[in-house]
């Protein structure tokens, strides 16, 4: 499954952002290897940021990182510089946005 997600950024915070998420731990990327997130990537415009996460069950994925001590860390670090998560509806939250057209769905 394919789901997108949507945060922003602390303001004054998007040189130390983008220096500190040059790499996730090792220790993190087993983590989601393990729990079925083969892909995360990360796009930025002013201070959004808007990830496509691939993987076998979004929900599943998050509730096995509830209690994972990498996962743990990595929010302490990198929360620093995250202000909020978003969900489509814009509240704050970490539910997948609104996937509202596709082309590979439209042309298969």
């Amino acid at each position: 499954m394919r789901i997108a997600l949507h945060s922003e950024i602390r303001d004054g915070a998007i040189d130390d952002y983008r220096t500190n998420h040059a790499r996730i731990p090792d220790a993190l990327a087993e983590t989601f290897s393990r729990i079925g997130i083969h892909d995360w990537t990360i796009w930025r415009s002013g201070h959004r940021l808007f990830h496509l996460v691939e993987c076998d069950d979004w929900d599943a994925a998050v509730a096995a990182l509830e209690d994972d001590p990498a996962d743990h860390a990595w929010q302490a670090d990198i929360g620093r510089f995250v202000e909020v998560f978003r969900d489509a509806d814009g509240a704050e939250g970490t539910a997948p946005l609104e996937e509202v057209w596709d082309l590979r769905s439209q042309i298969a």
